[in-house]
């Protein structure tokens, strides 16, 4: 059953991301009943993820405050603050930060592919967040495992 949530800010759950950046999830698939999953996700410049698809899932993005260059079935775009991106499952996609830092509001749903980020993440620390680990092998695994993202390849951005 869906449980009600109201969060001030900074109220989430955060956890280190090992695509890289810090997450506060905001309702988690249990918390929705499935029905979604959102979370914050804080970035600095250079931050990217590999080309990949959701199988199931529309994920929905709100960019906060930064920039990123997203890439959605091969047409890329310059989203910056205010901008809103949807990918509906199955659609291949990646971004990356083009701002020094970029704030996102990410939404899934349904929510099942929460078991793939807590698989690629750890509860965030000072220590762990000022290391800035990325474990793309740790995010693939996961991806894996779950069934909840699928890896198409690098990023498709040049360096």
């Amino acid at each position: 059953m869906a449980t009600p949530i109201v969060r001030a800010a900074g109220e989430g759950e955060r956890y280190w991301f090992f695509g890289g950046g810090v997450h506060e999830w905001l309702v988690t698939d249990q918390q929705s009943d499935g029905a979604l999953f959102v979370f914050l996700d804080d970035m600095e410049k250079g931050k990217t993820t590999p080309y990949h698809l959701h199988p199931d899932e529309t994920e929905c993005v709100y960019v906060l405050s930064g920039e990123i260059l997203v890439n959605i079935d091969g047409h890329e775009r310059v989203v910056g603050e205010g901008g809103f991106t949807m990918t509906p499952p199955g659609t291949p996609h990646a971004f990356i930060v083009t701002s020094d830092r970029a704030r996102l509001l990410a939404l899934h749903t349904p929510g099942a592919g929460a078991a793939f980020y807590l698989g690629a993440s750890e509860p965030a620390t000072p220590e762990l967040e000022a290391a800035a680990p990325v474990d793309f092998e740790r995010v693939t695994a996961s991806a894996a495992r779950t069934g909840g993202m699928q890896v198409l390849g690098p990023p498709p951005f040049a360096r």
